[in-house]
């Protein structure tokens, strides 16, 4: 079986590694694996097809801050990728993030709908079927409902900082992706699988495969990160993302540590060197790391992990924080409420920081969480099962064909 797999990036990022172990997993099974990505440069995988140059990339850009057209730039680069994938014929083709700056979705799906071949198409958030954005809960809107217009977050990521497209690119989206036969969407969280039913996408079957994690490396390991930080008697509590934004609930953090006693402390990995700057003395502030055993390290040196996102789809820092044996806080949004129970941590109301800080006491009176944590990310989050979901999905759809 060759499976071509296609996403912004490959290898960092949770999407470039969820990308990159489907491939090892398939190589490590006798398939054929290919990873198309359009920035950055690619680790931890095998085969892989570059699409486009870092040039095609800033064009692609100015016609999104522009003309709020994101999704259809890189017109050249993916007339030469679609060459190149006709050349390798696969048997299966498995989207994943298709925005980025890389693609030009019109271009590759109707390429897609002659073709001919299966299609898995993963979403990792809900851009595919709004007008603009990648989330809407923030803002509590539901025009992707019915006919994206007047967007209220035009300049959030795909930002636009001129035209606001949002109803042309709404309808020119249901076109396009629609029709397309033999294709099936995956989500990774019940939260996502429901909005979608609610989309112009719910002509398709839509399955749903939890996120997985690297149990060899997110595990209870040994760490000097406390002595390094000089925080041997302190309670952590701890933040991870890639991107400090308001989204990510960054001023929660902010607002936590006016209520922290003496012997708490706030550790925060992701932040830039401009955040990090402006911190109060009881958050340390972490750049972002591509270094997992240096992540796993830290999980496991905390005490607590908060998760104070506004809208999220199945966020994998949980579920790493969990597997190294760290209970998890989370605000009662998206499916980042599905990764964790009773027994590996705490649900809270969105914003509330009262809520947030008698959870704080709760976790460190009880302080039993650890093997509970470790059994569940065992059971449910072994990326090895749960990505194995996805090639049975692929020999599935081969013999439906």
């Amino acid at each position: 079986m060759r499976v071509l797999q296609i996403n912004s990036v490959c290898g960092i990022g949770s999407t470039g590694r969820i990308a990159t172990d489907i491939d090892n997993l398939l190589r490590q099974r006798g398939h054929e694996s290919y990873i198309a990505y359009g920035r950055g440069q690619s680790l931890h995988c095998g085969s892989t097809i570059k699409i486009g140059t870092n040039q095609d990339v800033y064009k692609h850009v100015i016609k999104t801050r522009l003309l709020d057209k994101h999704g259809l730039g890189s017109k050249r680069s993916t007339l030469k990728f679609i060459s190149e994938v006709k050349k390798l014929d696969p048997d299966i083709i498995h989207l994943h993030n298709i925005h980025g700056y890389y693609l030009h979705i019109e271009i590759l799906f109707d390429f897609l709908k002659s073709v001919g071949k299966p299609i898995i198409w993963t979403l990792h958030d809900c851009w595919p079927f709004t007008g603009h954005c990648s989330y809407f809960d923030y803002v509590q809107c539901d025009r992707w409902k019915t006919g994206c217009y007047n967007c209220p977050q035009k300049i959030s990521y795909p930002a636009s900082w001129g035209l606001d497209n949002s109803n042309t690119n709404y309808k020119l989206k249901k076109r396009v992706f629609g029709g397309v036969k033999n294709l099936t969407i995956v989500t990774p969280s019940r939260w996502l699988a429901s909005i979608v039913e609610k989309s112009f996408l719910n002509e398709y079957s839509v399955k749903i495969i939890n996120n997985g994690v690297d149990l060899s490396v997110f595990k209870p390991t040994e760490s000097d990160f406390r002595e390094k930080h000089n925080l041997n008697g302190k309670y952590i509590i701890l933040g991870v993302a890639s991107i400090w934004e308001q989204r990510k609930g960054f001023n929660y953090f902010l607002k936590l540590a006016e209520q922290l006693t003496d012997s708490d402390v706030i550790v925060l990995v992701g932040l830039s060197e401009s955040q990090i700057s402006k911190l109060p003395k009881n958050i340390i502030g972490i750049s972002k790391t591509n270094n997992l055993h240096e992540l796993a390290k830290i999980y496991s040196a905390a005490d607590v992990f908060f998760n104070p996102t506004l809208e999220d789809n199945f966020p994998t820092t949980n579920i790493e924080a969990l597997a190294c044996g760290t209970p998890v806080i989370t605000f009662n949004t998206g499916g980042s409420i599905e990764t964790i129970d009773e027994k590996s941590g705490i649900i809270i109301e969105k914003g509330n920081i009262p809520s947030l800080i008698e959870a704080i006491s709760k976790i460190k009176e009880i302080g039993s969480y650890k093997e509970s944590c470790i059994s569940r990310a065992r059971r449910l989050y072994n990326k090895n099962d749960r990505f194995s979901e996805y090639i049975f999905s692929y020999e599935s759809a081969i013999n439906v064909t």
